[in-house]
């Protein structure tokens, strides 16, 4: 839906009625994430996608009927079906529930101001209960904007919102007339939006200029740093969002609060006057990954440097390192595309990591994006 928002405020300020469909829960191998979404308008232009051009035909049907009042608000169910090669269905045989509503317009602007700022907000969809449809707008610092009808009921729900942007991931909650737990009176789609996760990558290396290529195109925000001000320069990493010419143990100090789960440090460097300084300041901080580079002599004799500095078992366990999955990958980008991979592995939650053809059952592992 970020990649929409702008369409939508011009639509919206030109005055087109526009239904959205969004993702709010998938089954098996569904092609698009919870949070995907395409808007239809009135006179039948579509933008975006919902399942990758599977059931999109039949999205735009439910759009269209929303808009024309044929239809009210509601969850629709795309599955398989073996019947008939031509009805509408994943062909990859999973499941994908989209919500068609009638655009939010008076959250639209605001929203895409905070995302357009890099203010993490949360956008709260009520799908089933006394209003569908009925939207709050929850800024990670500031009032929420709108009402599901029931004070206590948008108390519980703005605070779990604002814990959604903490994580960026698409949840579903139930509540009670007034935010119980264990209650269904309300189904809730939370949908937060937060600025892109960060690769900070330390070591001005070739290594580097790969990485922050891969880093890039997987969507984070890339910061390289290198205390050496002749090699730390745009010129060599113009792919990179920032070079910052700096310690390691010093820019983590200034960003490292703001570093959590979504986010990720790579040392690449070989020089314990760097790296390990840089691992220290990093296992202080919430990233989610930090891997450091090199061989397995050079991983064991800074591993005894961290406990000399007294960097407990625990923490160290953090540490992947040597970084990357064991692809056989020798080039800067064969070895950027194993430690983008395991980034992405440790995201996913996934310890251990097959081919697909030697494993069986889901493809796409199961969310948790219900309570």
């Amino acid at each position: 839906m970020r990649d929409l928002l702008d369409d939508l405020v011009r639509w919206h300020a030109d005055g087109r009625r526009v239904a959205l469909g969004r993702v709010v829960a998938t089954e098996g191998s569904a092609p698009r994430e919870p949070g995907a979404a395409m808007a239809v308008r009135d006179d039948g232009r579509v933008i975006g996608s919902v399942s990758g051009g599977c059931v999109e035909s039949a999205v735009v049907d439910e759009a269209l009927a929303v808009l024309e009042g044929r239809r009210p608000p509601r969850v629709v169910r795309f599955g398989y079906s073996d019947d008939d090669a031509f009805a509408v269905g994943l062909t990859c045989g999973g499941v994908v529930h989209v919500f068609v509503e009638p655009l939010p317009g008076e959250h639209v602007g605001p929203l895409a101001a905070a995302v357009a700022a890099g203010t993490p907000v949360a956008l709260v969809t009520a799908l089933a209960g006394p209003t569908p449809g009925a939207t709050v707008l929850v800024p990670a610092d500031g009032e929420p904007v709108g009402t599901l009808g029931d004070p206590d009921l948008d108390r519980v729900v703005a605070a779990d919102a604002a814990a959604a942007t903490e994580t960026g991931q698409v949840v579903v909650r139930h509540y009670g007339p007034h935010g119980e737990a264990r209650m269904s009176d309300w189904e809730v789609l939370l949908q937060p939006f937060t600025p892109p996760p960060r690769l900070v990558i330390f070591g001005a290396v070739d290594f580097t200029a790969a990485l922050a290529r891969v880093g890039a195109l997987l969507g984070y925000r890339v910061t390289v740093c290198d205390a050496r001000a002749a090699f730390a320069t745009p010129a060599r990493f113009p792919m990179a969002d920032e070079v910052v010419v700096d310690w390691p143990d010093r820019l983590l100090e200034r960003i490292g609060p703001d570093l959590g789960p979504r986010d990720a440090v790579c040392v690449l460097t070989h020089d314990p006057r760097f790296d390990v300084p840089a691992v220290q300041a990093a296992l202080r901080t919430r990233v989610g990954y930090l891997g450091a580079m090199g061989s397995r002599r050079t991983t064991e004799e800074r591993a005894a440097r961290l406990r000399a500095a007294g960097v407990d078992a625990q923490a160290l366990s953090r540490l992947h390192a040597p970084i990357g999955l064991d692809l056989g990958a020798r080039t800067p980008e064969e070895v950027a595309v194993a430690v983008a991979a395991e980034i992405i592995a440790a995201r996913r939650g996934r310890r251990v990591v097959r081919p697909l053809r030697d494993t069986d059952g889901p493809i796409h592992a199961p969310r948790s994006s219900t309570h």
